[in-house]
């Protein structure tokens, strides 16, 4: 399995809101320039955060977007279904309305099938934006002391 480009740009357009979470509104373009996204393509992006309620936006010359909620209140496994859809490999284990064969009874690939949503969803909706925030700080203490060895 493989995120797409929607997935994997959104998660780190919304890490960038994290980081500076408190500060104001984020511009389109500031994201845009530090994480290397073209804004055409991250305004779709967040067209749908937005209306999934995961982002607000802020109008005006000062604008931009800010978080919805907290980071700490954000996960991962969220961002990543608004805009890549339901987790699962296959369309008979859908976490809603799954699509079932007349063998989903007795069918023993199915039950891989779950446990690999069942494990992906574990791992996505554990990390929050705010653990995110935390190791990318750590990293960045860890960068400078090894810097001034």
């Amino acid at each position: 399995m493989k995120l797409s480009t929607k997935g994997r740009y959104g998660v780190t357009a919304m890490f960038d809101l994290a980081v500076r979470y408190g500060q104001g509104p984020i511009s389109i373009k500031e994201i845009s320039d530090r994480q290397g996204i073209s804004e055409p393509y991250l305004e779709q992006l967040f067209s749908s955060l937005r209306k999934s309620g995961l982002v607000t936006s802020i109008r005006g010359a000062q604008g931009g977007y800010i978080l919805a909620r907290h980071p700490k209140d954000i996960t991962v496994g969220e961002v990543i279904r608004v805009l890549e859809g339901p987790i699962a490999p296959t369309d008979c284990v859908l976490e809603e309305d799954p699509v079932l064969c007349k063998k989903s009874d007795i069918c023993v690939t199915r039950e891989i099938w779950a446990e690999i949503r069942d494990s992906i969803s574990k791992v996505i909706d554990n990390i929050t934006l705010l653990d995110m925030v935390e190791k990318y700080k750590q990293k960045l203490s860890n960068d400078a002391y090894m810097f001034y060895i």
